[in-house]
């Protein structure tokens, strides 16, 4: 919306006149050394007054411009605006004005100092803080956006809400406490502050749009949409789509928000952003191609910004297709040789590709590259995430020791993360066996953080370890009552498994599925009872529960490994339980689990050295696992190797032996010392005539 007086000053004959006078006034006073007295006994009208003013400030206004910013013509346009705000104290639009050109010229400790001087001289001086309220809020932020300044947020506020009180129909006035209050994270009074705004102006975008926002912040994310769904109704802007988009977003309904998206570039067809989003969604829901298409798109529009490239080459990574990800990386590197996040995007595709030991070099050069003395609370959290990424790198590569020193960092980083950097650190030596120093480090935790429930389910999990089953159960049930009830007896469920008791895991069950209402929930709870089945050895049902799970979630990898390992550990249906297993490693093709699976199904269907290949890969990844151990063993000893097959039992049994109690099975261990005792015999026999012979 144009200034009230631009327009006129631009289209009026009125307006004309005034420009003459701006433009002979000064000839005058030069030539004469003396005001025009005509004009002072006339005495113009103060509107008039007011005209002439502003139209002699936005003239030096576009000079200041002309000449980059020249102090002189800031200085005259800024005493100009000032006095035209004089003349005509209504013109509340000037405050802006103002305000900008004192930080465009460095005189913004002047105009501070003015301004509270105006207000002491005069408490009501409500343009005075309009104008100190407006300095305040351009002064919350440093130039990259990147950190806020608490102290300018809360003299903002204070001025506003005098404002506000005083004036209680000035829309903005509560629109920038609004603003202010969300950029506090006090949600409760942004939503209020917001919400008066409404009532002044019921159908302004900003306030609607600002309102909608604080919603989803506070995790309404339907109550946003509703909003955002009344205001496209009433005028269908692109912003106003955009931020419906969003929300829908936020609620995971990533198809109503692509056609959102799509209604918002109809009316904004250039808008990079808004195209840049719609391909995000597209690749959430699996269109790929599309998804691409509208990249492509934005990088031949742009072709020396790398961003699109970079997207691009996430969109390929999830494909699979790792050559192609590559490939794109590598153009986006030569765009922007300089760009962190082109090292970024390499480390996790190099981590996608297994190749754990490059992608750590690379993650940890990103860090070091961007690392600070001091960070904002984003950065601080976004870098917080990456580290803690860093740590799963090294715990995958079984580097236990690294793995958990880097979990740490992630607490010093973000101390929001204690409680979890914690319950990490345990179960990272849970799964080095280190089964001592996991209840130490637990037990220490739990004394600093008693009500966290991510250590009290690591606590009991080690509890189900040593065989405490019960006692591990009754710690996961003091938690129970709250709004994640459903997630403890999930945990409840697995910890029953692990104690093999079937009847009071099978109640546990039963109560997630009274809790579970979304598509994820009902699978998870399928996959619990597929699990049930198996263990109890009652493999028809607990076929059909994955086979529910893989109707609802057909690219399910844990259950088509499951239902695939299920039928060729019977020895049955093979080709099928190939198949099964083919798409799980496709999916994840670096799961040490999913790989035993494959080498499992080839040694059933006699493809030994499909098998060795696989099981070789899988136990590179899974040294500890005594399960593959021994399936090797049996390949080797299949193959002729008795040498090789003794080995891989031995390392089996030893596993087995450095199992917690609850993980040790009697039956397996009894079935490997055995087939370890026949090949020790069938070794002997054969070396035994060539001993003879020397």
């Amino acid at each position: 919306m144009p200034h009230p007086y631009l327009a006129p000053v631009r289209t009026t004959l009125l307006a004309a006149a005034f420009l003459a006078a701006a433009n002979s006034l000064p000839a005058f006073q030069a030539a004469t050394g003396q005001p025009d007295k005509t004009v002072m006994k006339q005495g113009p009208s103060p509107k008039a007054s007011a005209y002439y003013h502003f139209s002699l400030g936005h003239m030096y206004e576009e000079m200041a411009e002309a000449a980059n910013n020249k102090g002189e013509y800031l200085n005259k346009a800024i005493d100009n605006y000032k006095l035209a705000f004089k003349e005509d104290p209504s013109a509340s639009f000037l405050v802006e004005e103002i305000a900008d050109l004192y930080r465009a010229s460095g005189r913004t400790r002047e105009a501070v100092l003015e301004a509270e001087q105006a207000i002491k001289d005069n408490p009501n001086d409500l343009n005075a803080r309009r104008v100190l309220a407006r300095i305040y809020a351009g002064q919350i932020s440093d130039a990259q956006g990147t950190r806020i300044d608490e102290s300018m947020v809360k003299r903002a506020i204070e001025q506003y809400k005098i404002i506000s009180e005083k004036d209680p129909k000035d829309f903005d006035s509560f629109n920038m406490l609004g603003r202010l209050y969300k950029a506090s994270n006090d949600s409760a009074a942004s939503e209020a502050a917001f919400k008066k705004a409404l009532e002044i102006s019921p159908d302004n975008e900003d306030a609607m749009t600002s309102l909608a926002m604080v919603y989803s912040d506070q995790g309404d994310t339907k109550r946003s949409a509703e909003l955002l769904e009344k205001l496209t109704a009433k005028n269908p802007s692109p912003r106003a789509f955009a931020a419906l988009a969003y929300s829908y977003e936020q609620l995971r309904d990533y198809p109503l928000a692509i056609s959102t998206y799509r209604r918002a570039l109809a009316l904004d067809p250039s808008n990079s952003d808004y195209k840049l989003d719609l391909a995000q969604d597209l690749t959430m829901v699996e269109q790929y191609d599309e998804a691409l298409k509208v990249y492509q798109e934005l990088a031949d529009a742009n072709p020396r910004d790398a961003t699109a490239l970079l997207r691009m080459a996430q969109v390929y990574r999830q494909e699979r297709k790792f050559d192609l990800a590559r490939q794109t990386i590598d153009k986006a590197r030569e765009i922007d040789p300089d760009n962190l996040e082109v090292k970024l995007d390499e480390a996790f595709l190099q981590e996608e590709e297994g190749k754990l030991s490059e992608a750590i070099v690379s993650l940890k050069q990103v860090l070091d590259a961007t690392s600070k003395k001091n960070y904002s609370p984003g950065e601080r959290t976004y870098r917080a995430g990456l580290t803690e990424r860093l740590a799963r790198m090294y715990l995958n590569l079984e580097q236990f020791d690294e793995a958990a020193d880097t979990f740490r960092q992630s607490a010093v980083l973000d101390p929001d993360r204690a409680a979890r950097a914690e319950a990490q650190v345990v179960d990272t030596y849970r799964q080095a066996k280190d089964f001592t120093k996991a209840q130490q480090l637990a037990e220490a935790a739990l004394k600093k953080y008693p009500n966290d429930r991510m250590l009290i389910g690591v606590h009991a999990e080690l509890l189900a370890d040593n065989g405490h089953v019960d006692e591990a159960a009754a710690e996961l049930k003091k938690s129970l009552g709250g709004k994640d009830d459903r997630e403890i007896y999930v945990s409840l469920a697995q910890i029953y498994e692990r104690g093999k008791n079937f009847t009071e895991m099978a109640k546990a069950i039963d109560q997630v599925e009274k809790l579970s209402q979304s598509k994820d929930e009902q699978v998870t709870t399928y996959f619990l009872r597929g699990t049930l089945y198996e263990r109890q050895k009652k493999f028809d049902l607990a076929e059909k529960q994955f086979r529910e799970v893989l109707k609802l979630d057909p690219s399910n990898a844990s259950a088509l490994n499951y239902l695939g390992y299920m039928l060729a550990d019977q020895n049955m249906r093979l080709d099928e339980a190939q198949q099964l297993i083919l798409k799980a490693v496709d999916s994840e093709p670096n799961n040490g689990a999913f790989l035993d699976s494959l080498g499992w199904v080839y040694y059933r269907q006699n493809k030994l050295k499909d098998a060795e290949e696989q099981l070789n890969r899988s136990i590179q990844m899974l040294t500890r696992d005594p399960t593959i151990h021994d399936h090797l063993g049996d390949v080797y000893f299949k193959e002729g190797r008795i040498k090789d097959a003794i080995a891989q039992w031995q390392s089996s049994l030893n596993e087995w032996n450095t199992n917690s109690p609850a993980d040790r099975e009697p039956e397996e261990i009894a079935k490997v010392q055995k087939k370890l005792e026949g090949a020790r015999v069938r070794l002997a026999k054969e070396q035994g005539p060539a001993s003879n012979n020397n």
